[in-house]
């Protein structure tokens, strides 16, 4: 991508979240991907949380605030020094179409989500958004279906960082695993839409198959009990593991042979873009925006509620080499293609181009987007 020339497009993310999750992480590859392209971007977040932090490490200008008054004054009378206002959650975009009226910047809302809005007010605010973004088929569907109009989509970034093996590893000694045990994970919080007693129920049946395997769930929730519970009465304690939060969890991709996800509901399932970056294969519903990852023989997709497909998944990808190589293969070469940050990049290059800014507008590689129907859809 050529360097910009000229006068620099100025673009403020806005992320107003407590927590470090995926959507905090893209709006990192984001600014990253901007700065990269000549672009000057800052961004507004609130005041002492890890997004702050973690953007200041990567030499950012933050303008971080306490609460979101703060946030609405500063638009108020600085939302007029951008080019493009990008609000990366439902809640803070509140506040951008509030100041519109004093900062008259463009404003873009990028949807990661896949809950189904409500209400009149909530409507009113996508139809005062220049351009509504969806991260999945099954997002866009949602918010066309809610009537929001010309919603563009554009994926999420997967950006491979050297795992810390010897970390992960651990974890392993200190659960005294025999030699050769096949280690199973997912990285998914203990909630309702990512359904994980249906993960359960998923290994009990994997265990009558065979033996030689931990599952090891990576997250924290308000079902942790029921999970505990669940785990005790199946005798699953030797073999599912719940192992709370952990900081820079995808170092555990370097030990996995499988991962797997459960969800009901899932904007678009960045754990299983992890998966294909580091080559684990995954066994996956095709739950919401996971639809537009699994398909295309790029994992073992199954249907929601069926942890007999789950586990007849994960079996196939344990025994069958030829499978597991097919899988690989076909996943990264899709995430490498559709979602590296510079494709991703580029996307929103495109959109601000086609609102008026003065950007160079990437060209259209040939062969992007290669590979979404490189195989057919694996169902078990």
């Amino acid at each position: 991508m050529e360097p910009m020339r000229g006068k620099s497009l100025r673009v403020l993310e806005l992320n107003f979240e407590r927590s470090w999750r995926g959507g905090e992480r893209q709006t990192m590859y984001c600014m990253s991907g901007f700065r990269d392209a000549g672009i000057t971007v800052e961004l507004l977040c609130r005041k002492n949380y890890p997004l702050e932090a973690k953007a200041k490490e990567q030499g950012f200008k933050t303008v971080s605030f306490s609460n979101v008054l703060g946030a609405l004054f500063y638009l108020i009378f600085n939302g007029r020094k951008y080019d493009v206002l990008h609000a990366q959650s439902s809640h803070i975009l509140t506040y951008l179409v509030l100041s519109k009226p004093f900062h008259k910047a463009k404003l873009i809302f990028t949807r990661r989500v896949d809950f189904v809005p409500h209400g009149r007010m909530t409507l009113l605010k996508y139809k005062l958004t220049d351009k509504v973004v969806a991260i999945s088929t099954a997002i866009k569907k949602i918010l066309e279906n809610f009537g929001a109009k010309d919603v563009k989509l554009i994926s999420s970034a997967s950006v491979a960082r050297p795992l810390n093996e010897t970390r992960a590893r651990q974890i392993l000694a200190e659960l005294n695993l025999p030699a050769g045990t096949h280690i199973i994970g997912t990285t998914a919080a203990l909630v309702q839409h990512k359904d994980p007693l249906v993960m359960v129920e998923a290994i009990k049946e994997l265990a009558a198959m065979r033996r030689d395997f931990v599952f090891l769930h990576f997250g924290k929730g308000n079902l942790e009990e029921q999970m505990r519970a669940k785990i005790e009465e199946y005798g699953l304690q030797n073999i599912y593991h719940l192992m709370g939060f952990y900081e820079n969890v995808e170092d555990v991709f370097s030990i996995l042979d499988v991962f797997a996800m459960s969800s009901e509901q899932e904007g678009l399932g960045s754990s299983v873009l992890d998966a294909f970056m580091y080559k684990v294969p995954v066994v996956s519903t095709d739950a919401g925006g996971l639809a537009d990852l699994v398909g295309g023989g790029r994992a073992i997709a199954c249907q929601m509620k069926r942890p007999d497909m789950l586990a007849q998944g994960m079996n196939t990808l344990l025994s069958n080499q030829e499978v597991r190589e097919a899988v690989i293969r076909r996943a990264y070469d899709f995430t490498i293609n559709n979602h590296g940050l510079h494709h991703i990049t580029d996307e929103y290059l495109r959109l601000f181009a086609e609102m008026g800014e003065n950007v160079p507008v990437p060209p259209v590689v040939p062969g992007e987007n290669a590979g979404v129907a490189a195989g057919q859809n694996i169902y078990l």
